[in-house]
C-alpha cells in the first residue's frame, strides 16, 4: 500500500530512504510509495543534485547532500542542542546537570547546570574529567569494546582519585558489564569524596558515543540507591540529546 501523506512526504521518505537503498524497487519497499512515484521523485532530486544515477539503473545520494550537511555541520554546537535537555533534567531532579564530550582519554564538561540546592558542585564548563572514575565516563567506556577500554587503561594507569576509584582492569570491566545491562553509570564517590553521579552515554550522527550527561549531588543529600532512582530521567535525557545530535533511533538505548 502506498504511504499516506503529501508530496513532500513522500519526497523526504525517498531521499531518506536513498542513504541505504539504490534501486527503485527496493526504496518503495521501504517506503510504501509507487515504484513510478519514486522514480519520478529521483528524477526530480537528481536535478536538484540531491541524488545521481550511477548508470546501472541504480541511484546513489547525491552532492548536494553533503554541501547541505557540511554547512549544518560547521555550526553544530552539541552544547547548544544539549541544553534543552540538560536544563530539563536539573528542574525534574532539582540536581546538577553536566554533559561531557570524550576527548581520547578523558571527557570534558561542555555544559553545567546547576542544581537547586544550597550548595555549588566543584566542576566547571571546560574541566577535563577522567573516564574511569565518573559516571558520564563510565557511561562512554561502555560503549566501547574491551579492547579498547584496556587500550585507555594502559595509556592512563587508573590513576585513583579517592579510596572507591576502580583501579583494576578486570574489576573494571565487570563494573563495565554491569553498566552495559543498566545503561547507565553511577559514580559513588569515584571521583570526588562525598559527590555522587548518575549519568548516561549520548551519541552522534554516526552512530558513535560522543560523550555523556549526568546529575550529580551530595553524598549526604542522597544514598546510592535513592539516586538510581532517578536513572530513567537520564537515560531519557540522553535519549533526548542523542536525537538532537542525529544519533539513528535503533543506536539509542
Amino acid at each position: 500500500m502506498a504511504r499516506e501523506g503529501s508530496s513532500i512526504d513522500k519526497t523526504l521518505a525517498v531521499l531518506e530512504a536513498l542513504a541505504e537503498h539504490h534501486r527503485v524497487t527496493d526504496i518503495a519497499v521501504a517506503t510504501g510509495v509507487s515504484k513510478s512515484t519514486v522514480h519520478r521523485i529521483l528524477q526530480s532530486l537528481v536535478t536538484w543534485g540531491f541524488a545521481r544515477p550511477d548508470g546501472l539503473g541504480t541511484y546513489e545520494p547525491g552532492p548536494r547532500i553533503l554541501t547541505l550537511a557540511g554547512r549544518v555541520m560547521h555550526r553544530f554546537d552539541p552544547a547548544r542542542q544539549a541544553s534543552g535537555a540538560l536544563l530539563a533534567l536539573r528542574e525534574a531532579t532539582g540536581f546538577t546537570t553536566h554533559f561531557a564530550i570524550r576527548s581520547v582519554d578523558e571527557a570534558v564538561y561542555v555544559d553545567k547546570q546547576e542544581g537547586r540546592r544550597p550548595y555549588q558542585m566543584p566542576s566547571r564548563i571546560g574541566m577535563s574529567i577522567a573516564l574511569h572514575t565518573t559516571a558520564i565516563g563510565k557511561a562512554v567506556l561502555a560503549e566501547l569494546s574491551d579492547e579498547e577500554v584496556l587500550a585507555i587503561c594502559r595509556r592512563t594507569g587508573l590513576a585513583p582519585r579517592t579510596p572507591r576509584t576502580i583501579t583494576s582492569e578486570e574489576d573494571l570491566l565487570t563494573h563495565l558489564a554491569r553498566v552495559r545491562a543498566l545503561g547507565y553509570a553511577v559514580d559513588d564517590e569515584e571521583n570526588e569524596p562525598g559527590i555522587r553521579c548518575v549519568g548516561a552515554a549520548v551519541f552522534d550522527h554516526t552512530g558513535q558515543v560522543l560523550g555523556g550527561i549526568s546529575v550529580s549531588t551530595l553524598a549526604m543529600d542522597m544514598d546510592m540507591s535513592g539516586l538510581e532512582t532517578r536513572a530513567s530521567e537520564v537515560i531519557a535525557a540522553a535519549r533526548d540529546v542523542s536525537a538532537a545530535l542525529g544519533a539513528a533511533v535503533p543506536t539509542i538505548r
